[in-house]
């Protein structure tokens, strides 16, 4: 008896730890879908979410240095990828995730919403609510009709934010 019930025990422990892992996949890779298009997108999916979510470099802008960096840290603490792979992440992180890279306001997550443009969750949550309501934003005017949105503060990032 008291070995039938450590038996199923382990068999409930083993399929919930799958299933864990196998939501954690399907997680990362709706996340994945989400990055922007772009030579390298795939290879991100790939190398940098097998550790971390998209948020990680999401808030981040940084320079080509400081990303070469953070690569060859993900390198040194078991990121799998060629040095051709890896510096395709860094182009690609550069790009999309760079000092001077702007944000897609009709594609970004409320945490860049938040981090690059310095609004509010419910700030950001409102322009996502809105995007979702009308569609995708073609022009400056109709993002500052987002209700409950302070227009100062598109005002003051107005160069990073692309359509």
């Amino acid at each position: 008896m008291r070995v039938r019930r450590m038996r199923r025990k382990a068999c409930v422990t083993v399929l919930a730890a799958t299933l864990c892992l196998a939501l954690s996949c399907l997680a990362a890779d709706e996340e994945a879908k989400l990055l922007p298009d772009g030579p390298g997108k795939d290879l991100v999916g790939r190398i940098c979410f097998d550790c971390h979510g998209a948020g990680n470099f999401r808030k981040a802008r940084l320079s080509r240095d400081d990303w070469s960096d953070q690569v060859a840290d993900m390198a040194d603490r078991g990121a799998k990828g060629t040095e051709a792979e890896l510096a395709a992440v860094v182009e690609y992180l550069t790009q999309y995730f760079g000092k001077d890279s702007k944000i897609n306001v009709n594609t970004a997550p409320l945490v860049e919403l938040k981090t690059v443009l310095g609004l509010t969750v419910k700030e950001s949550q409102a322009v996502i609510d809105y995007r979702e309501a009308n569609g995708k934003f073609q022009a400056w005017q109709e993002l500052q009709k987002v209700p409950g949105v302070e227009g100062t503060k598109l005002e003051a990032k107005k160069e990073l934010i692309a359509f």
